[in-house]
């Protein structure tokens, strides 16, 4: 006669290890989850439903522009969503990435980390203001001799961001390029060319 207590120590088939298994991981889950939609809906900051609008007025490639903005929006936004000029481009949104640079009083400046409240009564240079098909920028037409582009992308923040080395005083060796360019991202890996064509450029827009 077999004894009672001998049947806590049956062997377990494969089956029986894989479900208890599947079932203690889904209970995990399920209890994570929860605890993360807790904690959302307990520590998420409470926004209006409607944003606050500020008036902007500023000259944007040289034209009075005077709009009202969400208080919240990004000079990057305002430029693409409200003006149409999409030159600069979103890329990584936090700054990392020079796409959407610009200039604000001719300081290079990442749009998508400025508020389009801060630019009231300043001026905002994109790459649309700085040339035209009939007479291209210096720049510009540096970047295509050297081929300093592929895809194209980055490019209109490459070129803002070139043009504001050489007016810093950046420019004089391919080593300080290189440094003061550091923040605008190829992901095409047109470096080579782009140091060439700023060494090209710098001494027309030095001496304009």
């Amino acid at each position: 006669m077999s004894n009672p207590q001998d049947t806590q120590f049956l062997p377990l088939t494969r089956r029986q290890v894989l479900e208890a298994g599947t079932v203690v991981s889904v209970s995990g889950m399920i209890s994570t989850a929860t605890a993360q939609e807790q904690t959302h809906v307990t520590t998420s900051p409470s926004l209006p439903e409607n944003g606050t609008t500020v008036h902007t007025a500023c000259r944007v490639n040289g034209q009075p522009t005077a709009i009202d903005i969400d208080a919240r929006a990004s000079l990057l936004d305002m430029l693409r969503e409200r003006l149409g000029l999409v030159g600069a481009k979103k890329g990584c949104d936090h700054g990392q990435c020079g796409a959407c640079t610009v200039h604000i009083d001719g300081r290079r400046v990442a749009s998508c980390l400025t508020l389009a409240a801060k630019v009231d009564g300043r001026n905002v240079t994109t790459i649309e203001g700085i040339g035209s098909a009939d007479a291209l920028h210096p720049m510009q037409q540096a970047f295509i001799d050297h081929d300093a582009l592929q895809c194209g992308y980055c490019t209109p923040g490459q070129i803002m961001a070139a043009i504001a080395c050489v007016k810093e005083g950046h420019a004089s060796t391919p080593e300080d390029i290189r440094e003061y360019m550091s923040g605008n991202i190829c992901r095409c890996g047109a470096y080579v060319g782009i140091v060439a064509a700023i060494e090209q450029a710098a001494p027309q827009i030095e001496r304009g």
